[in-house]
């Protein structure tokens, strides 16, 4: 048997064959070769630091429309309406004259009733333009029946109208005295010269009066005391009472429409003496 194996041997020598080794079953198994290629581990990918989310971009709300402005009064830049030397000084119930014994500079009216009156030297020669404007129109002129009135004058008139109507009603046709127009030289009752209505509402309705309302502006007056405006000038109705406040002004307040001192100066009512 010996003998067998060598020359099995020896021919497998011969062929070049080598002898294939049987694995034990108690041996460890092989090692891989370095040839074997061993499985290349998927790399773990490393966590990348995720970046710092940019905050959302915050949408600015939208700009709420501007409101709209409040009707503002009209302009009366350079107008002053509280010396009372101004042609322009504003007094009513709520606004007295300052001081309560100012006498302002004063010349005869040229178209007085009696020739017994007096205001500023621009009242006058206005007043004198438009009788001659209202003559040349409608045949008739203008007169002058009442006009400067000063703080003594004043209270013992409206003394006299508390003790015949009582306060209340005073109240609704006479200033008290330090609040009269009158006292500013600036203001004239009037009549036409053929004597209709005189100191009384229908006046309004006479050709001079309905010419006064119509055209006064044009000479730089205006109807003082408007029909149904009490509320806010705080006297009855008085076509007959024109207020000199100068042409600019009262052109400004024809072309806009504006019927009351009160409300061009933008000063507020002045209903009562609150």
């Amino acid at each position: 048997m010996r003998r067998v194996m060598v020359v099995l041997a020896a021919v497998l020598l011969v062929s070049g064959c080598a002898p294939v080794a049987t694995p034990d079953a108690s041996s460890p198994p092989a090692s891989p070769t370095a040839s074997s290629a061993s499985p290349t581990p998927t790399p773990t990918a490393t966590p990348t630091a995720s970046a710092t989310p940019e905050p959302a971009a915050t949408t600015e709300p939208a700009a709420a429309p501007a409101p709209t402005a409040a009707p503002q009064p009209p302009s009366t830049a350079g107008v002053d309406i509280d010396s009372a030397a101004s042609l322009q000084v504003l007094v009513n119930k709520r606004r007295p004259l300052v001081p309560a014994d100012y006498q302002p500079v004063l010349v005869p009216v040229s178209i007085a009733q009696d020739g017994d009156e007096a205001v500023r030297p621009e009242v006058d020669a206005a007043l004198a333009q438009m009788s001659a404007a209202m003559q040349a129109e409608i045949g008739e002129g203008i007169h002058v029946f009442s006009s400067y009135r000063g703080y003594a004058r004043q209270t013992q008139l409206y003394n006299g109208y508390v003790a015949q109507y009582g306060q209340a009603q005073a109240d609704t046709t006479s200033a008290r005295p330090g609040h009269s127009e009158h006292q500013t030289g600036l203001s004239v009752d009037v009549m036409g010269t053929g004597g209709a209505c005189r100191l009384d509402v229908c006046f309004g309705g006479t050709a001079a009066g309905r010419w006064i309302a119509e055209h006064a502006w044009e000479h730089g007056f205006i109807v003082r005391y408007p029909d149904g405006l009490q509320g806010i000038t705080g006297y009855r109705f008085e076509p007959w009472h024109v207020r000199f406040v100068g042409p600019e002004v009262a052109t400004a307040m024809h072309e806009q429409g504006i019927a009351t001192f009160e409300e061009y100066a933008g000063t507020g009512s002045a209903p009562d003496y609150g």
